[in-house]
């Protein structure tokens, strides 16, 4: 086998099939059309089903498969459907990307309701408890998997003014690390992306801002903000064979902030989306 082969074995998820929710924009959208592109049968969701058929359209025009299943990930019954979807379409599932989110309030967690409280920890955390555990036995079954949950550099920081929010990313990498160790036995890994200030339409608040932009920047090392696509690449890495032995783990792919250790907590560069967005 050439090296040419041999990268492209690594990264192969040829007849892979993965669900992938809030996929029709941003870094959903980026990582469903990566995964194809690297041979994935990929299940296109969110709550908008003309956008997600938009993505499937590509997808398919560039030689891809892709299934489309709409789903409001805070109602359970229809996160059931979209796992159904998958194996009635596809009989399997091996991966699952937990993209679809919330962030509906910005300022200090003292004064956020209880209303508000549940919302971003129903859809951030508990959505994809149920989707996971929705999951798992299908792919210990076949014979193991893999689970991406996208969190959030706010997941490793304390936050005065998206609190709530970094403890629901923050909980997302204890979900991965609990089943890394509970399915670990049945070939099953399951990971963390943290990304840092991406530009999608869930961070527009921040990086249409030119002052949040230009610290945001400055705080970044490589000295810009990412793209969805830097986040797909990631995505691939974990759900192939490149990926294979590590699990358990959070990625954090934010530019370089936390490592050069500039980020102040709270400020006009923190500030966060407040759209009611189920994608990133």
């Amino acid at each position: 086998m050439g090296k040419a082969d041999t990268a492209m074995s690594l990264f192969d998820l040829a007849d892979k099939v993965v669900v992938i929710t809030g996929a029709s924009k941003g870094i959903g959208r980026a990582i469903a059309e990566r995964m194809a592109q690297h041979g994935a049968r990929v299940v296109v969701s969110s709550r908008d089903r003309a956008a997600c058929e938009e993505v499937a359209r590509g997808i398919g025009a560039r030689g891809g498969q892709a299934l489309v299943q709409p789903c409001h990930i805070g109602h359970k019954q229809q996160l059931q459907a979209l796992v159904d979807a998958a194996l009635a379409t596809w009989g399997r599932i091996d991966g699952v990307v937990c993209n679809a989110a919330v962030n509906p309030y910005y300022g200090p967690a003292i004064d956020v309701s209880d209303e508000v409280f549940d919302r971003i920890m129903g859809y951030n955390v508990r959505s994809n408890f149920w989707l996971c555990n929705m999951v798992l036995p299908h792919m210990a079954a076949a014979g193991g998997g893999s689970i991406i949950l996208i969190s959030s550099i706010g997941g490793l920081q304390g936050n005065d003014r998206i609190g709530v929010y970094a403890i629901s990313k923050a909980a997302e990498m204890q979900l991965a690390r609990n089943i890394a160790l509970e399915w670990g036995h049945a070939g099953i890994r399951a990971n963390c992306i943290a990304p840092g200030l991406v530009r999608t339409d869930f961070a527009r608040a921040i990086w249409e801002n030119p002052d949040s932009r230009a610290r945001a920047e400055a705080q970044a090392t490589l000295g810009r903000i990412g793209e969805p696509d830097d986040i797909a690449g990631a995505a691939v890495f974990l759900a192939s064979p490149a990926g294979s032995f590590m699990t358990g783990q959070t990625m954090v792919i934010d530019g370089g902030r936390l490592a050069g250790g500039r980020v102040a907590a709270g400020g006009p560069d923190h500030r966060p989306p407040t759209r009611q967005s189920e994608g990133r």
